[in-house]
């Protein structure tokens, strides 16, 4: 085990240094118009949710305009069958955050380069998929990339591990997309409700896919992970060459473990969401990305910039104010951005003292959330994996507390 873990801190050690003066700076919060002091209410927040297990551990960044004013890790990234020490550099599965950093990044550029419209059918990619009919008067609307991106198509949220193994073997993508397109239900008119679904990002990842001719996990590492100089952020796809560079070993070993599966083993390096890892092999539109801290924090300061870091563009600036607007033409109770979560979804994650109408985020499953407050260029990255070695807890409070802290600790 000893010997294990020099391995282990010599490859985060070597990582470390290689990707040194990649990510952003780390400045002072005076620097940047904070307040330092009650940016270290943080750690009580965390500790305390460490002793309470309702995680075994954590990393938080904070970052205000293009410099990370905060940056901590706390507990252990593994607790079973070893412990194993937090660090900052830990990987995290962001489990839904990948939707946002993976397939939503990836998805505008297709609409920037003019391969995909918001407008387009869904069954212009996908042949065969199924639009909605009324029950009632037997009319049909069409489902569009737009619902599939705000979470409007009406398509249930999820196939249970249990109905997915009962239908389908393992990794079988193909059919996995046959039965979202054909079998499973649409329950509104799309446009005029919201639900989320992971079978919308799904969707999303097929379409990208034919249209492109690489997997999402191809696509994204390459033109926007890598373009952003991300050295630890990759998808761990279970079959096939890894998305990653050489580097996808080391990367692995790096990883927070998530839930302790029936072999009594967590899982490290595999996506925690069932659909992702038996379904899709971990090359998945719903979840499947890996990061860390410092890697998130370098996203959301290319976007908060518009879509470009020292030079590195991913989005043009319109097409960034665009994905976080909420489509005026969805009906009022819709009120998703593309791919993002607005306040008026899920006004907790953001606190009660940020701009409500300036706030875009998502949470992930295995507890992981991303805020950021445009009008300030400020967010808020928190990364735990809650869901180790039991998937148990609630992060709602801690993420509001958090995100309150961080926004009262503005000056200027």
């Amino acid at each position: 085990m000893k010997r294990a873990f020099s391995v282990l801190a010599a490859a985060i050690i070597i990582l470390s240094a290689c990707s040194h003066g990649e990510g952003l700076k780390i400045s002072k919060p005076e620097h940047r118009g904070m307040n330092g002091e009650r940016l270290t209410l943080i750690d009580s927040v965390i500790n305390d949710a460490i002793d309470q297990k309702i995680i075994p551990g954590a990393v938080v960044s904070v970052v205000r305009d293009n410099r990370v004013v905060f940056l901590e890790a706390y507990g252990n990234s593994q607790v079973v069958p070893d412990t194993v020490k937090m660090t900052k550099e830990t990987l995290f599965d962001l489990a839904s955050v990948s939707k946002c950093v993976g397939t939503t990044l990836s998805f505008m550029q297709l609409i920037e380069k003019g391969l995909v419209r918001l407008s387009d059918r869904v069954d212009r990619y996908i042949p065969g998929f199924v639009n909605w009919t009324d029950p009632e008067t037997g009319e049909t609307d069409e489902i569009t990339i737009q619902d599939l991106l705000t979470h409007s198509s009406g398509l249930i949220p999820y196939i249970g591990e249990n109905e997915y193994r009962s239908r389908f073997q393992v990794n079988q993508p193909d059919s996995l997309m046959w039965y979202i397109a054909t079998q499973v239900p649409r329950r509104f008119k799309p446009g005029t409700r919201q639900m989320y679904s992971c079978l919308n990002f799904i969707t999303l990842q097929n379409i990208l896919q034919k249209v492109t001719g690489e997997r999402l996990c191809d696509y994204a590492q390459k033109n926007v992970f890598d373009v952003l100089e991300l050295k630890h952020t990759t998808y761990f796809p279970l079959f096939g060459e890894p998305a990653s560079n050489a580097a996808a070993e080391s990367l692995a070993k790096m990883c927070a473990a998530t839930e302790v599966q029936a072999d009594g083993k967590p899982l490290i390096a595999a996506v925690h969401d069932p659909i992702a890892r038996l379904g899709n092999g971990g090359n998945s539109g719903n979840a499947g990305v890996f990061s860390n801290a410092m890697d998130l924090s370098v996203i959301c300061a290319a976007l908060m910039n518009g879509g470009a870091y020292r030079g590195h563009r991913i989005l043009g600036s319109e097409t960034v104010r665009k994905m976080f607007e909420i489509p005026i033409d969805n009906d009022p109770a819709v009120a998703r951005a593309l791919g993002w979560d607005t306040y008026e979804m899920y006004p907790g994650t953001s606190g009660e003292i940020f701009d409500r109408t300036r706030c875009v985020g998502h949470t992930g499953y295995t507890g992981t959330s991303i805020v950021m407050e445009l009008n300030t260029k400020t967010a808020v990255i928190i990364l735990t994996n809650r869901v180790h070695p039991t998937d148990d807890g609630s992060l709602g409070r801690l993420r509001a507390t958090i995100a309150n802290i961080v926004a009262s600790s503005i000056e200027e």
